[in-house]
């Protein structure tokens, strides 16, 4: 696997790991069932649970919506590199797993803030020998730094996928999360693809609920921060919209022969003209 890790001039150094803190990446792959996460992050996981019991669902289609827009961009899209923002903990069916099982030369450069998902990205997200891997511990709030770091594992001058899975809510300041998309945006070619999936309240009551997740989660150190589908819609602005368009996450183009409900999520595929 390729790696670039090492702090630089615009990057800051890396963080070390504090058991303490709950850290979204474990909080998540505890609510996917993982075993890569500490006491803090089960404590938190279940204090949502208990006040928004369909995060369970969220964080579970949130990884099968990842394996279908992949096998479509790699399949019908022709994209054969992708920058994953926010990948998160490695479980199954990662980018790179379901990228390289249709096109082997696919190169993927995942990016994350935690220690714990660097120790794991280095010993399981290992590259066909016709592709690539690499890690980038890097904020998403630093743009410059992702594609700097990115730049040479990744050719931006041929299209990219730019995956930006539930990493956004992260951001506190909408403003600024639709600027560090547009900033990101604007650095890949014509042809390129932006991913984008996020926890969404779409009506009253599940605004109750979300709204008490959230302040949780921020009381216990691990802010996040649902948008509603008009706010989500915006982050694609712009871009072509590849049907069927901003939709709650499990009906984006869900497996044949299931019949999907929506949830407290959306996604969007949109190209970049």
């Amino acid at each position: 696997m390729t790696s670039n890790t090492a702090p630089g001039p615009d990057r800051p150094a890396a963080p070390t790991l504090d058991v303490t803190v709950p850290h979204s990446a474990r909080v998540w792959n505890y609510w996917l069932g993982g075993k890569d996460n500490y006491p803090v992050d089960r404590s938190v996981g279940e204090q949502v649970r208990e006040v928004y019991p369909e995060i369970i669902d969220v964080a579970r289609e949130s990884r099968a919506f990842l394996a279908r827009v992949v096998r479509f961009l790699v399949g019908e899209a022709g994209i054969r590199q992708f920058l994953d923002i926010g990948t998160g903990l490695p479980t199954a069916g990662n980018t790179h797993e379901v990228a390289q099982r249709i096109a082997p030369e696919s190169r993927v450069v995942y990016v994350d803030r935690d220690p714990l998902v660097l120790v794991h990205a280095r010993a399981l997200l290992t590259s066909t020998p016709q592709g690539a891997t690499a890690y980038v511990d890097a904020d998403v709030r630093d743009p410059g730094a992702i594609l700097a770091a990115a730049d040479g594992v990744l050719d931006f001058t041929r299209p990219v996928g730019l995956m930006m899975l539930g990493v956004l809510g992260n951001v506190a300041d909408l403003d600024e999360a639709y600027e560090i998309v547009k900033r990101l945006v604007d650095a890949i070619p014509a042809g390129s693809y932006l991913v984008v999936n996020d926890g969404t309240i779409a009506d009253a009551e599940a605004a109750r609920g979300a709204a008490e997740a959230a302040r949780r989660r921020k009381e216990a150190g691990d802010p996040y921060y649902p948008r509603t589908p008009a706010q989500f819609a915006r982050y694609v602005a712009g871009l072509e919209l590849i049907d069927p368009g901003v939709v709650s996450t499990p009906l984006w183009r869900p497996e044949p022969g299931t019949s999907p409900r929506p949830i407290g999520s959306h996604g969007a595929v949109a190209r970049k003209p």
